[in-house]
């Protein structure tokens, strides 16, 4: 499954910060029959967010705070509102029985949550994102080339 595309996501929020996303086919796997180009696809995922920047006052606004536990804890979350964003895209060419097909996989963000009663280990307030994956596929034109 070579991978034949990828985009890194951009989400960036009302509170100046911008956040990385990224995505990951992890495997793709023919699963029956589609009206869609004949086959249909399981298709496996994985995704993580990272900053890329967060405004100087917010840094020191979580200064001193204790650093976030392992799990999420339920005081101190916020809703931030995305302002703009860039979905992460990831293709893979895959064979199946009914020749070679582009699997498309967008991610996009649909909520962000911070909290500033924390600090991430880079001394940053904590995000927490919610996206949601759009999977497509379609057959290569000119398979034979591939």
């Amino acid at each position: 499954m070579p991978v034949s595309g990828e985009e890194v996501g951009l989400i960036r929020l009302a509170d100046g910060s911008e956040l990385k996303l990224r995505i990951l086919v992890v495997d793709v796997r023919e699963a029956g029959f589609s009206p869609f180009g004949g086959v249909n696809f399981d298709v496996k995922v994985v995704g993580g967010v990272s900053t890329l920047s967060v405004p100087e006052e917010l840094r020191k606004a979580v200064d001193g705070k204790p650093l976030m536990p392992p799990a999420p804890p339920p005081d101190g979350w916020e809703i931030v509102d995305i302002v703009e964003q860039r979905p992460a895209v990831v293709e893979e060419v895959v064979a199946t029985s009914q020749g070679k097909f582009i699997v498309r996989v967008v991610a996009e963000a649909v909520m962000v949550a911070r909290n500033m009663k924390y600090r991430s280990t880079l001394g940053e307030p904590v995000y927490w994102v919610s996206w949601v994956y759009k999977i497509s596929w379609k057959p290569v034109v000119g398979a034979g080339e591939l």
